[in-house]
């Protein structure tokens, strides 16, 4: 029995990069073994197993058959004779290809390591073409590693090209496609993500919407970004969580209903109420930055529905990265806006004997002529 490190650990620990999760190949053994070991088995397709006390994965050195459509498609196999090098074959990208034994000694029969020296991207085999999910993996690497300079091999980009083509791809559920947008937007460059599904064709397939609106599929773009990457930028630049850089990139494809879009992609609830409030309420904020009473009035009342405390500071980063020149003032206006409709109380138009819509009607009106006086007030005071 050999026990190795794989994967992420051993591709990070290159790039002098903290480790944060170790996960490692048993060679040569059996599961009564691994159980004998005191390892307790996982529930999976594969026989892998959890150390009682460090919680780590050990997986049985495995070999994959692909038997049917999708990326469930495989029949897999373990077992004692299943080499190092076989399992590491199976896997998608060289960078990702690569072991450590105990000893620290560096197994790298797939060239990974120059491969990392290079910032390549590059499959393993062509086995890679079998599973769809791969295409969404190795655009997730770019966003990962874009800081390094890193990109996708020529033959890896042709292969993804050739997959989004096939039929394959449109058989990921998803909520597994979603899952993967959603880490690529907590990336550093998460807009890498999106250049290279679109650059292959696959982000027509998995979103349509957005890819209409980055214009024909090229292996190089020349010019300028498209305006959902020059938003998503910015968003970035301006610290934006990745439900405000969700709400950023997808403002145009969502159109005038963001509720559908969110429900294709099945997009978590906070995303979703993000990018709708920023589809619905967009022109209110712009509004505000040109001083609109009203418009800060019914987009406050709008935020405070969801009762999510960060909702308008995101609301504030998404509009600042869409509509910076208008966004902008927006924020100190706003703030104000708060504070002024705050002091305008029900109880106290409620001694006067109004009830029902007059009581409602009647607050509004109010807390906007509380906005507009402060918003005066405070123009006077910097004259």
């Amino acid at each position: 029995m050999k026990v190795y490190l794989v994967g992420g650990a051993v591709r990070d620990r290159l790039l002098g990069l903290a480790v944060h999760e170790r996960d490692w190949v048993v060679v040569g053994a059996t599961e009564a073994q691994m159980l004998q070991a005191g390892l307790i088995k996982v529930p999976a397709d594969f026989p892998v197993f959890r150390h009682p006390e460090s919680g780590e994965e050990y997986a049985l050195a495995r070999v994959e058959t692909k038997i049917g459509p999708g990326h469930r498609g495989f029949a897999v196999h373990a077992g004692p004779e299943v080499t190092l090098e076989q399992d590491l074959g199976r896997r998608d990208l060289t960078i990702n290809a690569m072991a450590e034994d105990r000893d620290g000694r560096l197994v790298d029969p797939f060239h990974g390591n120059d491969d990392l020296d290079a910032g390549l991207l590059r499959h393993v085999s062509p086995a890679f073409e079998e599973d769809p999910l791969r295409v969404l993996r190795v655009a997730r690497f770019a966003a990962r590693l874009g800081r390094w300079g890193f990109r996708v091999a020529h033959g890896t980009h042709r292969l993804m090209r050739r997959m989004s083509a096939g039929s394959d791809l449109r058989t990921l559920p998803a909520e597994r496609v979603w899952q993967e947008l959603q880490r690529a937007l907590a990336e550093e460059q998460p807009w890498r993500f999106v250049e290279v599904l679109h650059r292959c064709s696959a982000l027509g397939v998995l979103v349509p919407e957005l890819a209409a609106r980055l214009g024909t599929p090229e292996a190089h773009w020349a010019g300028a970004d498209p305006a959902p990457l020059a938003a998503l930028k910015r968003s970035v630049a301006l610290g934006a969580d990745p439900r405000a850089r969700f709400a950023v990139l997808m403002h145009d494809a969502a159109d005038a209903d963001a509720e559908a879009l969110c429900q294709r992609l099945r997009a978590g609830r906070e995303f979703c109420d993000l990018l709708g409030l920023a589809v619905s309420r967009g022109g209110q904020l712009r509004a505000v930055g040109m001083g609109g009473a009203a418009q800060a009035i019914a987009l406050l009342e709008a935020i405070r529905a969801l009762q999510r405390p960060r909702t308008l500071e995101q609301l504030l980063q998404v509009g600042a990265a869409l509509w910076p020149e208008l966004v902008v003032p927006a924020r100190g206006r706003l703030e104000q806006a708060r504070r002024a409709a705050a002091a305008v109380r029900a109880g106290d138009l409620q001694q006067s004997g109004m009830r029902g819509p007059e009581l409602g009607q009647a607050l509004t009106r109010r807390r906007i002529e509380a906005v507009d006086l402060a918003w005066r007030t405070v123009e006077r005071g910097r004259e």
